[in-house]
């Protein structure tokens, strides 16, 4: 963490095990600059075990922190009040220190709606999801507030997808679970989710028809591209980067340390949002 922060100055940080890559220094310093705000903003290893532990110990100049897996996950139990995203998900990326209370919130799914929006999807009738984790959940909402009625769910371990497949049912959604393998087979939907980790070959292709088709976005953005991306582009294909989505989680995560509300538009967001997108 760094040395030189100005005592009583407004702390912020991102915390994960690995940390040292994070690119979410750069994009929030970017967007308090550009705002005039003197807050600093740091990346800090800690794991599951030293959670609990560094949470209570922050003081009252810290305002809040952000959150890689599994921290999304281990942070409930350790929060006040969680919003409603948090809830479906049972993931929190950002925590709020405010009035004393620790507040919880969701803003993957704000993320992906908004990565997926600026690339001109905003109606999805049906989807395919890669992946069963916290991430994959974020994506399910999403999937759902952008329309979407059925739900293609591939997994290594189909038996694992019971949690998804709950959360589903309470989005009013049809997932309907499959082994990988079905990827190419696949040919009816409008957008496709990977949510596996940077590096992962899946070991199968997707089908050309779904390629034309869908947009597909692959929310692991280091390497680039990935296996699956790169068989998109090779098609002809049209991909979403994750960097658009860790862009825009980031702007709403930027809105709830600001304005205490993901809702509350930023002071001339867009030039915000514009510093944010060249840090990358």
């Amino acid at each position: 963490m760094s040395d030189h922060v100005a005592r009583g100055a407004t702390r912020l940080a991102v915390l994960g095990s690995p940390i040292a890559h994070s690119k979410s220094p750069a994009l929030h310093r970017a967007a308090y600059e550009r705002l005039g705000l003197d807050w600093a903003y740091d990346a800090v290893e800690v794991d599951g075990a030293g959670l609990a532990a560094f949470v209570a110990s922050r003081d009252a100049t810290w305002r809040g922190l952000s959150l890689t897996m599994p921290l999304k996950q281990d942070v409930l139990p350790l929060l006040d009040e969680i919003d409603e995203l948090a809830v479906l998900t049972g993931a929190a990326n950002t925590v709020l220190f405010a009035d004393g209370a620790r507040l919880g919130f969701n803003t993957d799914i704000g993320g992906i709606v908004r990565a997926l929006g600026e690339a001109g999807l905003e109606r999805v009738g049906t989807g395919v999801l890669i992946g069963g984790g916290a991430t994959a959940a974020s994506a399910l909402v999403a999937m759902a507030e952008l329309g979407a009625t059925t739900v293609h769910l591939l997994l290594r371990r189909p038996e694992a997808a019971e949690p998804l497949v709950a959360l589903g049912r309470r989005l009013g959604l049809v997932v309907l679970v499959s082994p990988l393998a079905e990827l190419a087979r696949l040919a009816d939907a409008e957008l496709v989710v990977s949510t596996v980790p940077g590096g992962t070959d899946l070991g199968v292709a997707a089908s050309e028809a779904l390629m034309q088709r869908a947009t597909l976005l692959d929310v692991a953005y280091s390497p680039w591209p990935t296996t699956l991306a790169a068989q998109w582009f090779a098609a002809g294909g049209t991909v979403v980067h994750g960097l658009g989505m860790l862009l825009h989680q980031a702007l709403l995560q930027v809105r709830i340390f600001v304005a205490g509300d993901p809702f509350t538009p930023l002071p001339d967001e867009a030039a915000v949002l514009d510093v944010m997108r060249r840090s990358l």
